[in-house]
């Protein structure tokens, strides 16, 4: 290992009823990218949140040695900063209405007789976006940055603040393939600067392109550290989740049903009263989806896969085009309720924003939406069958809390994602749409939710699965559908499914299939 820079030695973190940490370890050499692996609930954001100064350990238990001195127990994440430790979280920590210079340097902007010396800021603001090959200017408003973007005001932010270790928390999650590339090249000079870089990821094959070593947590303890090439995939997953995990297409029980949910010439214009200007435009969409049957959704940034979605729900409205849930017209309908009592249930690509209520309980989370039929006399909740079907959504997903009255951001994102599923699933849908549903969660718990997904297919649902990942499209499809430009650009079966033929359909239109067209 080249020069040790941070030293976590047998740290504790307890909270009531749940030991989040029982004694890990952690060693980051500088100028190394240090992968920090494990499944949701193993202990790594509770370490980074240590680590940023957000938390404390348990007192007496461990210690914490950076660049060779030890932290102080109560050190705050300004006194940490301070010292060069970053963290950059999953959700981003960005004002959207402020500009990019703002953002990099809320709180310690530069003065001058007293007054922020707005020149001297935008210019010191250019050089670090320069020095990062970045085409937005300093003025630019964050909330006009893409998410890719944004995340390289975070990095930007972090060197103006002469970091020494920057944290990264699934940096990825939102990130298409070229710019996922971006932010490995800008990690490869900061490395070569001699910048460390803790690296969170479930993504398994970016560790293994851009990380020195790794050290994974299971359960909260210490499992295993290394030098990434001395590994394979398998090798840290099997360490990772402690069991082989498969994850591969389940074979069908039966053919699929009647067509559940019919979708037939949904279109929308951009900039129409009450749209937002920049909204994407959809055009003549038709789609079917039957009883049984898990059709995917694939397409690139702004392609019209979520917004077809959010249609389909209720949650946007269209200009044009009709939709049919099991043999009965529903459209237009003008909310999710709507949607909801139509049989539809919709599990959205941002679960802070769109599901999570962070400051209730897991059991409210889960049970809210099904109020209605756990009703006693009509007029009172049946405590004991919504414990009941709390109890039931968390063995079948495997929910990691201590127990349904904690809130719901206590938890992991893996497990927050888990709980929103379970709501959805708590409805018994007829038709059943996953926005990336195994965002920001483990390749264990992936497998896991796949199965749910396959078990909610057998049993008569029709599943709509939106997803990044096109591996997971072609592992769980029976069909899928391209998507460009807002408009459907072919359709394939995942037999003849591959990773070239569906780029093709993202980025050309082309009849893979005609089957789309015909939708009557």
């Amino acid at each position: 290992m080249t020069d040790l820079l941070l030293r976590v030695r047998n740290i504790k973190k307890s909270f009531p009823g749940i030991v989040a940490l029982n004694g890990v370890h952690l060693e980051v050499g500088k100028g190394e990218v240090h992968a920090l692996l494990g499944e949701n609930g193993a202990g790594k954001s509770t370490t980074i949140k240590i680590l940023a100064g957000a938390q404390p350990a348990d007192p007496g238990q461990g210690s914490l040695e950076f660049d060779g001195h030890e932290l102080a127990a109560h050190d705050t994440p300004i006194c940490r900063q301070d010292l060069g430790i970053i963290t950059i979280y999953q959700e981003f920590n960005l004002i959207p209405g402020m500009s990019v210079a703002e953002n990099m340097y809320i709180g310690r902007e530069p003065l001058r007789h007293g007054l922020v010396d707005w020149k001297r800021m935008f210019s010191d603001a250019q050089a670090v976006l320069s020095e990062l090959g970045l085409t937005f200017t300093p003025r630019t408003l964050v909330r006009k940055l893409s998410v890719a973007d944004q995340q390289m005001v975070e990095i930007a932010k972090a060197l103006t603040m002469n970091a020494k270790l920057i944290i990264m928390d699934e940096p990825t999650a939102a990130l298409s393939g070229r710019e996922v590339d971006k932010l490995h090249q800008i990690i490869a000079d900061l490395k070569n600067k001699g910048i460390s870089i803790i690296y969170v990821s479930h993504k398994l094959n970016e560790v293994k392109a851009c990380c020195d070593r790794y050290t994974i947590f299971r359960d909260g303890t210490y499992i295993a550290s290394g030098e990434v090439e001395d590994v394979g995939v398998d090798d840290i997953v099997r360490l990772m989740v402690g069991r082989d995990v498969e994850f591969v297409r389940k074979p069908l029980t039966g053919p699929p049903g009647d067509v559940m949910l019919k979708v037939k010439g949904v279109s929308r214009t951009s900039g129409g009263i009450g749209q937002d200007l920049h909204a994407t435009v959809l055009r003549d969409m038709s789609v079917e989806v039957r009883a049984g049957e898990i059709v995917g959704f694939a397409g690139l940034v702004g392609a019209g896969r979520t917004e077809l979605a959010r249609v389909i729900f209720g949650a946007d409205s269209c200009d044009e085009g009709v939709i049919h849930v099991n043999g009965r017209q529903v459209s237009p309908l003008s909310s999710p309720r709507e949607g909801i009592a139509s049989g539809v249930a919709l599990v959205p690509e941002d679960r802070k924003q769109q599901a999570c209520f962070l400051g209730h309980s897991i059991r409210w989370n889960i049970s809210l939406p099904s109020l209605g039929r756990l009703k006693r006399w009509g007029l009172f909740i049946d405590s004991h069958e919504e414990s009941l079907l709390v109890e039931e959504y968390r063995k079948r997903l495997h929910i990691k809390m201590a127990n349904d009255n904690v809130a719901l951001g206590t938890l992991s994102g893996g497990n927050q994602q888990k709980v929103i599923l379970a709501r959805c699933m708590a409805l018994k849908p007829k038709v059943l749409i996953v926005d990336e549903p195994t965002r920001g969660i483990d390749v264990g718990a992936k497998a896991e939710v796949h199965q749910v997904l396959f078990d909610m297919a057998r049993a008569g649902i029709a599943v709509i699965v939106i997803s990044s990942e096109l591996p997971e499209v072609m592992a769980v499809s029976d069909r899928i559908v391209t998507f460009r430009d807002g408009e459907v650009s072919g359709v394939v079966s995942s037999e003849e499914a591959t990773e070239e033929r569906l780029m093709q359909g993202m980025a050309h239109r082309m009849a893979i299939q005609a089957e789309h067209r015909d939708v009557a």
